[in-house]
């Protein structure tokens, strides 16, 4: 057992194997927070101070004690009420329209296994690998009750944590804000790492210190969003990618999310992170909860390299769905950059034909294939095959694919409808729509309103159709644009944002119960819900639209900090590259697709004969590799917004494999040569290259590998490692 409950002093202690979480029941019943960090062997309590701090105000129960104050204490969960004016996690209004709250001690349990969430989705375990704490919170005047979860991870160094908000009085409550984890620590100086960026250049690093003010990142767009990911770290300033503390929050939400950093007065930090509290105004009648999306914690004491093996090790193990662990990914072709819009079922046919001569496993069949779909204005929610498009029925076409030795993939956005549609003439009301005003489009789109049960049916049973007309062993799920009219036809205002999230989750669980070999592979315009809420359910998500190899480096470094290989969708697309207008030599766009699921974004009819050898060899190569690139251990090697070059290696768990991948980003005359240091190997072991040479562990992580300059644009380097006899 991972948690430890001290009686006499009411202390919890929670143990993973490097590091410990502490909180204590207080004379009052305030839950107090401790520590957070590396592993230790004290009841931590000893760091608590009381003085008298002038305006910060004192409970009732220190009425004549002005030492004692709930604005200066580290807390486990606070709330608007108690006279803490830092940011707080949760904000009730009371029948009588009053905001506040006194949460006190109420009850724990401590048991082996996992817990689980019923409508998000949450981190998953057999029990022996996890333990469960719970903490039950009581507001003593209004009834409501606050259970604090926590599963412990002990041998993967995670706590996870969320919260149920229960209506245990007799008249409504209304939650006005609600945040699932909160981290207080009583000193230090911290840096802020978050992950901001836009459509088509997505989690972009930004590292800022953490000042006396409330830094604030988020999304309002309902969606986890381009701009800023669910995600960030906490890290002492001189931490690096091999040293100093860093504290990971990572949260399992797909929807809109607020993230507050703040130092305050007295120099404490507190972080606060869950869902969006804008429009979030959610009743609960006497006897219902709130469940709130779960946070995803680690710590590292050596750096963002340690912390980021972590997290990818975590969420390949207990987020994914099981079956990914396992499941061979298949090498795809998408049609979208080859064809768009303009195809029928003969075109795609000859489009796999090429592909099976180049040793693809899987064409997808994107956009267009339904409803009144020759341009993306029209169509969405009419999930009927177009027949007359194709050819032929979808069953026909799949087969004629089929008999190639080629599976079959498709594209759907069922979240969306188009105002030119027969679902929407049938039923307007279905979409998200505020009355009386006209509707902000985006992509001439509206969203349907999943939040309702029998809009999630019709959809659910249109997609089914389509996916019981023929072997489709793929589906890409996209969703193009942010949520704007919050209004429901049959939704409260203030219900809407959170019972979309959950109804889509819902759907998601539904098809993958009902289709449990259909690999989903996520998409919100690339990279705008890339979070392990969707991962839940779709194992692999397209990183980003931007399939630029340049730009890809930057977009795949970012994303590194918390997201393993296997999640990274990214493909090989044609040049000059649709977004950017660059041309990349085609080696390049190969070793930067393999770090991730690997696929072509391309028309392989138009290749010239040598750039068709150079696909099958890639695809040789990545067939061979992606054991070790799915499962091993992720190492960066540089910045790409700061160095020369980008370059990363992964490392077999066994530490007898390593693939090195190195990209010169700059090309000058007379350029200096650039010295790659490998990492994660044993320094004891003999490696040998492709070419023969041997090379100590120790040499290769302290004297690194040459790259000499090439007389070309964006050189590129593989480099594979084996540990050899001598």
């Amino acid at each position: 057992m991972a948690i430890f409950f001290d009686p006499c002093a009411k202390i919890f202690t929670i143990e993973t194997k490097n590091t410990a979480y502490q909180m204590k029941i207080d004379k009052y019943g305030y839950l107090l927070h401790l520590y957070y960090g590396e592993k230790i062997k004290q009841n931590m309590d000893y760091l608590l101070s009381f003085l008298d701090r002038g305006f910060s105000g004192n409970p009732a129960e220190e009425a004549e004690n002005r030492t004692y104050s709930l604005d200066v204490l580290p807390q486990e969960y606070p709330y608007w009420g108690s006279g803490d004016y830092r940011n707080v996690a949760l904000w009730t209004e009371n029948p009588d329209k009053t905001i506040a709250s006194s949460l006190v001690y109420d009850s724990h349990e401590i048991c082996s296994g996992k817990y689980r969430l019923n409508r998000l989705p949450s981190a998953y375990a057999e029990d022996t690998e996890a333990d469960t704490l719970k903490i039950v919170l009581r507001d003593t005047v209004n009834g409501m009750k606050v259970t604090l979860y926590y599963g412990v991870f002990a041998a993967k160094d995670v706590i996870t944590k969320s919260v149920t908000i229960t209506n245990a009085g007799e008249a409504e409550l209304i939650v006005r804000k609600a945040a699932s984890s909160v981290l207080d620590f009583i000193g230090g100086d911290f840096d802020l790492v978050h992950f901001q960026g836009r459509h088509a250049m997505e989690r972009n690093l930004e590292r800022l210190p953490v000042k006396h003010t409330s830094m604030v990142i988020g999304s309002r767009r309902g969606t986890s969003s381009h701009q800023h990911n669910p995600g960030m770290l906490l890290c002492e300033p001189s931490a690096t990618e091999k040293s100093g503390s860093v504290y990971g929050a990572l949260l399992s939400y797909s929807g809109g999310f607020t993230a507050e950093v703040e130092k305050d007065q007295f120099d404490q930090t507190r972080m606060v992170l869950g869902i969006s509290d804008e429009l979030l105004a959610y009743p609960l009648q006497p006897g219902e909860s709130l469940e709130l999306p779960e946070c995803i914690h680690a710590y590292s004491s050596l750096g963002f390299g340690k912390l980021s093996r972590i997290y990818h090790d975590f969420i390949r193990d207990h987020v994914l769905p099981p079956k990914s662990k396992t499941m061979k990914r298949p090498v795809l072709l998408n049609s979208w950059e080859a064809s768009y819009f303009d195809f029928t079922g003969d075109t795609i046919v000859a489009l796999a034909k090429e592909a099976a001569e180049l040793g693809i496993d899987l064409l997808v069949m994107d956009d267009g294939w339904f409803g009144k779909r020759d341009d993306d204005n029209s169509g969405l929610g009419d999930w009927q095959v177009n027949e007359q498009k194709l050819g032929c029925t979808l069953g026909k076409m799949i087969e004629k694919i089929n008999a190639l030795g080629i599976d079959f993939g498709i594209w759907v956005e069922p979240e969306m409808i188009s105002e030119d549609s027969d679902l929407y003439r049938a039923h307007p009301d279905w979409a998200l729509q505020v009355p009386g005003r006209s509707p902000i489009r985006s992509r001439n789109q509206l969203v349907l309103d999943l939040s309702r049960a029998d809009v999630r049916e019709e959809i659910y049973t249109q997609i089914c159709s389509v996916l019981d007309q023929g072997n489709i062993t793929y589906l890409k799920w996209d969703m193009n644009r942010s949520l704007a009219d919050i209004a429901s036809a049959v939704n409260l205002p203030g219900k809407i944002l959170y019972d979309y999230m959950t109804g889509l989750y819902d759907f998601l669980g539904r098809l993958q119960k009902s289709y449990p070999d259909l690999l989903i592979e996520g998409c919100s315009g690339g990279g705008g819900r890339f979070d392990t809420g969707m991962m839940a359910y779709t194992p692999q998500i397209w990183c980003s639209d931007n399939t630029d190899a340049l730009d890809r480096l930057r977009i795949q470094y970012g994303t590194s900090f918390f997201y393993p290989v296997s999640t990274v969708g990214s493909h090989v697309s044609a040049v000059p590259n649709h977004q950017t207008g660059r041309i990349t030599p085609f080696e390049v766009r190969g070793l930067v697709a393999m770090a991730g699921t690997f696929g072509y974004e391309l028309n392989p009819a138009l290749l010239s004969e040598e750039e068709k050898q150079q696909v099958r060899e890639q695809i040789g190569t990545y067939k061979e590799l992606q054991p070790l690139i799915f499962s091993g251990d992720y190492y960066r090697l540089s910045d790409p917004f700061r160095d020369s070059f980008a370059a990363w290696n992964i490392v077999s768990k066994d530490k007898k494999e390593c693939l090195l991948t190195a990209v010169i980003l700059e090309n000058h005359a007379n350029m200096a040569v650039n010295y790659v240091k490998a990492a994660g190997l044993n320094p004891e072991l003999i490696y040998e290259d492709q070419n023969g040479n041997k090379y100590q562990g120790a040499a290769l992580m302290q004297g690194g590998i040459p790259i000499v300059p090439a007389m070309k644009d964006l050189a590129a380097y593989q480099f594979r490692f084996r540990a050899c006899e001598s």
